[in-house]
């Protein structure tokens, strides 16, 4: 067995040769190296020749504290000597009861029931079947259909590609696929002349309305990412948006899922999206910075009325659904470890105040002449880059995360669009090399 700190390209030539690497057309790695990462510092990784790169987008949106935090690492290794793990089935322990309790008074009590599971593919396959047996548990069978928005993207796996709107995802497993209804997103770049965010919401839910009229009694679920359809180039959209939807669907019947696996974790400046709001939903689902970014757990909060539909003697009538490792006491405490950080270093006011201080540093590629629609969310940031040859643009994404590893920069464009969604801790001479740095790397590609 090779020892770890065998040379990197050994590394790399056999990750090629074993590893099947997610999202990704594996012949590239024929002209773009594959970087092989010897250990994470806070924000930064490092790889086996010791050239560092900023995880400006969190290492796909999960970590929230740094790489190695010492606090989390130091309620793992209590939790290691304590118990790794208990099916959940039959037997319950100490971290996730506690997480459930701290998430719920996190939603004032009105989400006060947790299930738990590994991804965020997951959570919204529970959600999407809870809501389809909710409804027939309570004699209304006809509703199972789903509704999601233009360029909607909750995950990958069969059922999460029913209410995903991403081509390139979807269409190979068409046939397998129960497709949901689309209905106009409220993305705020459609804004026309003289129009506002908060125009373009409306005109969007108006859309969303007249299906439901139209599919009265079929609909069982509406799901939506708030504020920040992430997949979708980081598109943004008015609070208005949320409120509209969750009235449309109290008065047509119908549940809202929020999925806030990337947007929640006070990504959009509240610790849930749906706060900025003020509407809660009827399923919100949990994934990726809840841990940490350390180890796989999602989860879905949901009501009471939910939770009593399913609450019978008659076995048929519960939600059989399981995965060998949910509630996972190591995930679970290491979310725990997070949430206690959310609340002793007051994040979100120091999250506020660093994201004000980041705008200010990204002015100059906010008014460059070939950047559109420069827009932020919370710590979320992004931008549109004008690429007038289409071969050019066709191959932006990559051109741009080669020249940001130049620039000690981890960074990921969907198509043309630049986002910045960095971890919680960097300095402020951190701030400054990550916007110079994604200013250079821009001018580079161009």
């Amino acid at each position: 067995m090779a020892v770890l700190n065998a040379p990197a390209d050994a590394w790399v030539a056999r990750s090629l040769a074993a590893v099947w690497h997610p999202c990704t057309q594996m012949q590239h790695h024929e002209t773009v190296p594959l970087i092989a990462v010897s250990h994470g510092r806070g924000p930064w990784l490092v790889d086996h020749a010791g050239k560092r790169y900023l995880d400006a987008i969190s290492s796909w949106w999960v970590n929230l504290f740094g790489h190695a935090n010492p606090r989390i690492n130091a309620e793992l290794k209590d939790q290691l000597d304590k118990l790794e793990h208990a099916m959940l089935a039959g037997f319950t322990h100490e971290p996730v009861v506690q997480l459930s309790e701290q998430l719920s008074a996190l939603t004032g009590g009105v989400l006060g029931h947790a299930f738990y599971a590994s991804d965020g593919a997951s959570a919204v396959e529970i959600a999407l079947k809870m809501s389809f047996h909710y409804w027939r548990n309570c004699g209304a069978s006809a509703k199972q259909e789903f509704v999601c928005l233009q360029g909607s993207y909750h995950g990958e796996t069969i059922g999460a590609l029913a209410v995903t709107d991403v081509a390139l995802f979807k269409d190979a497993y068409g046939p397998l696929v129960k497709n949901a209804h689309v209905v106009a997103t409220p993305d705020a770049r459609q804004a026309g002349a003289g129009e506002t965010a908060a125009d373009v919401a409306l005109r969007a839910a108006a859309d969303l309305e007249r299906l439901l009229q139209e599919r009265a009694g079929r609909v069982a679920a509406v799901i939506v990412e708030p504020l920040v359809q992430c997949a979708a180039g980081m598109a943004m959209h008015d609070p208005l948006y949320l409120q509209r939807v969750r009235a449309l669907c109290d008065a047509h019947g119908v549940h809202l899922i929020a999925d806030e696996i990337a947007v929640g974790c006070g990504r959009t400046g509240s610790f849930f999206a749906c706060e900025q709001a003020a509407i809660w939903p009827d399923f919100l689902c949990l994934s990726k910075g809840i841990s940490g970014g350390y180890l796989p757990l999602s989860l879905v909060l949901t009501r009471e009325e939910i939770y009593q539909a399913f609450y019978d003697a008659d076995v048929r009538r519960g939600f059989l659904h399981s995965h060998s490792y949910t509630g996972n006491p190591l995930a679970c405490r290491a979310a725990l470890a997070t949430l206690a950080i959310f609340r002793e270093d007051d994040v979100l006011a120091r999250n506020a105040a660093k994201a004000a201080r980041l705008r200010t540093l990204l002015a100059p590629l906010a008014g460059h002449a070939r950047v559109r629609h420069f827009r932020q969310c919370g710590t979320i940031f992004a931008f549109d880059a004008v690429e007038p040859d289409a071969g050019r643009a066709a191959s932006f994404a990559r051109r741009f995360f080669a020249a940001a590893t130049e620039h000690e920069l981890l960074m990921r464009p969907i198509g043309r669009s630049v986002y910045l969604m960095p971890p919680y801790v960097l300095s402020d001479e951190e701030l400054v090399h990550l916007a110079e740095r994604t200013l250079r790397s821009f001018e580079q590609v161009l």
